[in-house]
């Protein structure tokens, strides 16, 4: 049995000029770059240069990238760094009810520790309003923080309105783009962005490394002491390895996004619309063409989405329920929740993300078995059994 990976915004695989790319810092080239010797001088070097990468790939200066463990780490050190470095100003943080929890749990520590938090609803295709975001607006207000795009539902957020409107009202701008980096396009000053997150692993680099944007000028609070790492930033002995493979993971992505997202943006249609014909009570989450080119998330009513995965996975189909990240969870996705699911529905959810190498006979494989597992599912459902017995096709 094959197996078919339909969960790449969990993870990627690593690609294989990445990991060549990477090998030699293991073995050969292992010195720490902060060693004063030849040996670690020449890392050093291949170091700043993945730093310059990194930087030419959203419009940046080399200076304006500080490599971090991850996202997780990088939204910490955004949301945290500019709380307490603007303390002074303002207590106030504006962002969404559809953020990755790297993002909500953030701001969850933060109220309990004298900060006000607004998280903005959203509509029922998971898109802020800037209208009503430009609105909730108070003096105090010193850091607006909006995804770039959804990981769970793949909408593509407003991100330049937002980073306008910041700026006009003198407020930073921060955006988690972890699913969205180098799968999309991103300009940071044409987008008015000042601190940006993202992680190598959702590119097919290794995980364990990402990085922060922050704008030139602005004034950020350590989140990790020790050494003078990252410009004193942000200590810990550098990953030499793993950014110089991420910087080859997003080289590689950015001179292939356009053909990148012409595929993905066909077979994720093509998927979208055999589940949606071929598998009654099924309904698609998130706006039809502003998501991600690889995203595509369904809700079957009468359907728990663990049963589902455990199913699927028994065919060789690896796919997620709600976030990744919390998948351990019973609760339903706060995301389904937050465009308006009810929670039965919710529980029904699959996010199906795909990648350059899915291929068409790889839906018609994974449609096929999804319509049958589907079908067994319902058949033991009384709901379902009550829901056919009423004829109510709504």
């Amino acid at each position: 049995m094959k197996m078919i990976y339909m969960d790449n915004a969990a993870t990627t695989k690593v690609a294989p000029e990445v990991f060549d790319t990477m090998l030699p810092y293991f073995m050969e080239q292992y010195g720490n770059p902060a060693s004063a010797y030849e040996f670690s001088g020449k890392i050093a070097n291949e170091v700043a240069r993945a730093r310059k990468t990194i930087a030419s790939s959203i419009n940046a200066s080399e200076n304006e990238i500080f490599f971090t463990s991850g996202g997780s780490e990088s939204d910490n050190w955004a949301i945290k760094g500019i709380a307490d470095s603007l303390r002074e100003k303002g207590n106030h943080i504006i962002t969404t009810k559809i953020e990755h929890h790297a993002v909500l749990h953030t701001c969850e520590f933060l109220e309990k520790h004298g900060y006000e938090v607004t998280y903005l609803p959203v509509d029922d295709k998971g898109f802020v309003d800037p209208a009503e975001l430009e609105a909730a607006i108070k003096p105090e207000t010193i850091l607006i923080s909006v995804m770039f795009a959804n990981n769970e539902i793949g909408t593509v957020e407003p991100v330049e309105k937002i980073g306008k409107i910041a700026h006009e009202h003198g407020i930073l701008f921060h955006t988690d783009a972890v699913q969205a980096y180098a799968h999309l396009p991103i300009d940071v000053k044409a987008m008015d962005i000042d601190l940006m997150s993202a992680s190598a692993h959702k590119i097919n680099g290794p995980k364990g490394v990402g990085f922060l944007y922050v704008r030139k000028g602005i004034k950020l609070s350590n989140l990790i002491h020790g050494g003078a790492q990252e410009k004193g930033k942000r200590a810990g002995t550098t990953n030499a390895a793993g950014i110089i493979g991420f910087a080859k993971a997003a080289e590689l992505n950015v001179s292939r996004m356009e053909e990148t997202i012409a595929h993905e943006t066909r077979i994720r249609d093509l998927l979208i619309e055999r589940i949606l014909e071929e598998i009654p009570y099924s309904r698609l989450n998130g706006d039809r063409e502003k998501r991600l080119s690889n995203n595509v998330n369904i809700c079957f009513r009468f359907v728990e989405g663990e049963s589902l995965l455990m199913l699927l996975d028994g065919k060789g189909i690896c796919a997620s329920s709600g976030s990744a990240c919390t998948s351990g969870s019973l609760d339903p996705s706060h995301v389904l929740l937050a465009i308006g699911l009810p929670h039965e529905i919710a529980h029904g959810s699959l996010r199906l993300t795909i990648s350059e190498e899915t291929t068409e006979e790889d839906v018609s494989y994974v449609v096929d078995s999804l319509r049958e597992i589907i079908t067994r599912l319902r058949s033991m459902s009384p709901l379902y059994e009550d829901f056919v017995k009423k004829g109510d096709n709504k």
